[in-house]
């Protein structure tokens, strides 16, 4: 009996240490998975601030100023005016149209109200 118990848990040793080993490499395979897509991220991370970087030099206003008075006249480009500008009261709302009540439709045999427009047009 003790050597059939002393067998078993040899056995069992045994499965636990290769259960362990293979659960340490495939750790070890995960971290460095992990690794490699951390690297990539801190790469793409550079690249969007390198762009970020690139487009602010891009739209610098000495530089942009500079560009539409070198392509003025193949633009067509006009320089801006305080009258070019208009306030909120300048554009035109439309108006709403009003309704009134002036009876009820009686065709289909149902009490309906007949909506009729400022015009006098009935609004289906």
């Amino acid at each position: 009996m003790r050597a059939l118990l002393s067998t078993l848990s040899f056995i069992a040793v045994m499965a636990l240490a290769f259960w362990a080993y293979r659960e340490n490499y495939a750790t070890q395979t995960q971290l460095k998975e992990m690794a490699k897509v951390q690297d990539q991220i801190a790469a793409l991370r550079d690249e969007i601030a390198m762009q970020k970087a690139e487009w602010a030099y891009l739209n610098r206003p000495t530089r942009l100023r500079d560009l539409a008075a070198m392509n003025f006249d193949r633009l067509g480009l006009m320089p801006m005016a305080p009258l070019q500008l208009a306030s909120v009261a300048d554009v035109a709302q439309p108006v709403a149209q009003s309704l009134m009540m002036a009876g009820t439709d009686q065709s289909d045999g149902v009490l309906a109200p007949l909506l009729v427009g400022s015009e006098g047009a009935q609004i289906p």
